[in-house]
């Protein structure tokens, strides 16, 4: 289950649930019932109840929704002078006796439609002094729950002898909150949840953009921080009275979740285990480490230490990164050991073998990685180069200067090399870095990780690269787009679609990898074999691997298709085919021709022409690496000119499409989108550009005094 909060692990043993509904949940704004919600509500609830749970239901609602009915009664009723005069608020209780029977009658409806039974329960402050109504309760909720009622718990406000509603905060309890907690402890309930009309407890109002949900309340820590808006629109609770009564059922020993009644399926969530609310507990505080960094802390102790690294001299930045790159090959043995400890797991845990081929970090691999930091290091200085001088006017010199970007959010899977290829690009290009990698290289990437920022000096800060751990911290992260840049997913399809629609953040990466190969009937069928089986085995789990082999129908005569086809299966290659070439080589079909298989298997198809595999790899490719292998220039000319990818190739393997073969040094990735990098994304790509203007003492007014030239001044 993805986004599953290890501090909720007691959830698997819950079976007694008492689940609070507020009155902004059941109510619209106009005091109407909210049918919609209510339904879903009840839906889950069913779902809830078949699966063996026991659900009590504490439901506000009633007097808003009688003072709504009562308004209207007495509007109708009422002359056109009575409406001249003072109008008195109508008898809170009197609204609560109306509004009751409604909400029940609606209740009654919605639980008979799904086949449950539901019953009503009023009670008062009063009834909870008398231990023999505490036994009784207790009896009847037995017997109603063996037999899969679903008790619906209010305030009996109408005959309560407290002041009317929402004025009277004395007594054992004193809202539909307070009640929820007490008959949590009352009915020995495994998990209260309180259901409210935003995502649970933040730092401060809600719609102040600075406020943060609070996953994990721990007193010693947010009792001091948290800063309440104001309270809810209807009902006397508001957040106050939920945290009040959360804190007071967390403490007796019952876990409280405060979640919005407004989402989807949340109480089903909340049951599986996933990090939506605000979980209350009495042990949180062993969970939380001494000190949490969150989310914006973290990416704006990233943007601090990246001015500090661009305020540097080209010298040392340099230095920074040739200090890395020792350090990668001093730590070699610490680095191998963690690295081994995670393949195992992976292995053991069954992952597929194209990403185990990924985890793996050996001495040759750790001494490649070492060596490409060392050529980033002696590249020429990427920040503050003039790309255009212009002279606006005499005097007037305007320059067109490279920047770096600030801070970038890195999401990567399996691959730890990119942690290393990434931070030392982030290092050159002045940028700060976040990064969040998949949980089956956890120890690789927190062993990488402190030996890069261990190597990187006082006057610049260890935070210029921070290590996300928690995959929870994702969705906020995204959501700091006045202080993260540009976000850069590395990995499968669903991770960077997610991500691009998740985040107003400028999204970089490329979703798939499907890449292809064509043979054209003049290719030179010796090269074209090598390339081929190049393309397909040299790193079948490679983005740039050949996922797709296209073959001009002319070589299917000429025995070189099977010819290529037995070379493949010599190799271990496992063969699909497109509709031409399924049953013309009795293959099997592939199951879509858009399809990236990251191991050893291919497609296989037939094309009649250079315009037809075009089509196809248009139509079919993601715009990655494609490739032609043929001797009519005219034939590659239009292949090169019309692919629509970020790499094409003639006569040369797909994976040639790399960072470090490109002589970038390394990469953050392969970009297939339009924005202003595209292909393998080394330095440059992590760079943009800021104007400078020299002047000696020019002013505009309205252009009367300037004389312009704009004339292209040599770099």
């Amino acid at each position: 289950m993805e986004n599953t909060d290890p501090c909720r692990h007691f959830l698997k043993d819950v079976k007694r649930i008492i689940i609070k509904v507020g009155t902004a949940v059941v109510t619209r704004q106009d005091g109407r019932l909210a049918v919609g919600k209510l339904g879903a509500l009840c839906e889950q609830i069913k779902e809830l109840n078949s699966l063996g749970y026991e659900i009590i239901l504490v439901s506000s609602g009633a007097v808003g929704l009688g003072r709504q009915r009562l308004r209207y009664r007495k509007l109708i009723n009422s002359s056109f002078a009575d409406l001249q005069k003072p109008q008195v608020e109508l008898d809170g209780k009197a609204c609560a006796a109306v509004g009751q029977n409604s909400l029940m009658a609606l209740y009654d409806v919605l639980f008979s439609q799904l086949d449950v039974t539901s019953a009503q329960l009023l009670v008062t402050d009063n009834d909870f002094r008398d231990k023999d109504f505490r036994m009784q309760l207790s009896e009847t909720m037995k017997s109603l729950l063996a037999l899969k009622v679903i008790p619906i718990f209010n305030e009996n406000d109408a005959v309560s002898t407290r002041k009317a509603p929402y004025e009277d905060s004395s007594g054992i309890f004193w809202d539909n909150d307070s009640l929820s907690a007490l008959l949590a402890l009352e009915l020995k309930a495994d998990l209260l949840i309180l259901l409210s009309d935003v995502e649970g407890l933040y730092s401060g109002p809600p719609s102040d953009p600075r406020s943060k949900l609070i996953h994990t309340y721990i007193k010693e820590k947010h009792q001091s921080e948290i800063t309440f808006g104001d309270k809810s629109r209807v009902g006397r609770g508001g957040m106050t009275a939920k945290v009040k009564a959360s804190i007071h059922a967390a403490e007796a020993g019952i876990p409280v979740i405060i979640t919005s009644g407004y989402a989807a399926e949340n109480i089903i969530k909340v049951l599986q285990g996933q990090r939506i609310g605000t979980l209350f507990h009495k042990d949180a505080h062993k969970w939380a480490p001494v000190k949490e960094v969150d989310a914006r802390e973290m990416a704006v102790a990233a943007r601090d230490c990246s001015r500090r690294l661009q305020a540097l001299s080209s010298e040392e930045r340099k230095q920074i990164l040739l200090k890395i790159a020792d350090a990668l090959e001093a730590h070699q043995n610490e680095i191998r050991i963690e690295n081994e400890a995670d393949v195992a797991d992976a292995k053991e845990a069954g992952y597929e073998k194209s990403l185990v081929a990924r985890l793996v970090l050996k001495n040759e691999k750790l001494a490649s990685l070492a060596n490409n930091i060392r050529i980033i290091a002696n590249m020429e200085d990427p920040i503050g180069r003039v790309l255009k001088r212009t002279e606006l006017a005499e005097g007037l010199i305007l320059e067109k200067t490279s920047s770096s970007l600030g801070v970038l959010l890195i999401v990567f899977e399996s691959r730890p090399d990119a942690l290393v290829q990434i931070a030392s690009l982030a290092i050159r290009s002045g940028n700060g870095l976040l990064l969040k990698g998949g949980k089956e290289a956890k120890r690789s990437n927190a062993i990488l990780h402190k030996v890069i920022t261990e190597a990187i000096p006082d006057i610049v800060g260890s935070k210029l690269i921070g290590l996300v751990t928690s995959r929870a911290e994702i969705p906020e992260l995204l959501k700091l787009d006045d202080v993260i840049d540009l976000v850069i997913p590395r990995g499968s399809n669903k991770l960077v679609t997610q991500i691009k629609s998740s985040t107003k953040i400028p999204v970089l990466g490329h979703a798939d990898g499907i890449c292809h190969v064509y043979v054209d009937k003049s290719a030179d069928l010796e090269m074209a074999r090598r390339i081929v089986l190049d393309a397909k085995i040299d790193y079948p789990a490679g983005c740039n691997a050949m996922e797709t082999l296209l073959v001009h129908k002319d070589l299917v005569e000429k025995g070189w298709l099977n010819s290529i086809i037995i070379d493949l299966r010599t190799e271990g290659v496992t063969l699909y085919g497109g509709p031409k070439a399924s049953p013309l080589l009795n293959i099997p079909m592939a199951r879509m021709l858009h399809h990236e298989y990251n191991s050893l298997a291919c497609t296989v198809e037939i094309v009649d022409d250079v315009y037809a595999a075009i089509d196809h790899i248009n139509l079919y490719g993601s715009a990655h690496t494609d490739s032609v292998v043929a001797e009519d220039h005219e034939v590659a000319n239009v292949f090169l000119r019309q692919v629509d990818s970020a790499a094409v190739f003639h006569n040369a393997s797909t994976r040639f499409s790399d960072g470090a073969r490109f002589g970038l040094g390394a990469e953050v990735g392969i970009s297939t989108s339009r924005i202003h990098a595209r292909g393998p994304v080394g330095v440059d790509g992590l760079l943009t550009t800021r104007w400078i203007l020299k002047g000696s003492g020019q002013i505009v007014d309205g252009d009367k005094a300037v004389n312009y030239t704009h004339r292209d001044l040599s770099i």
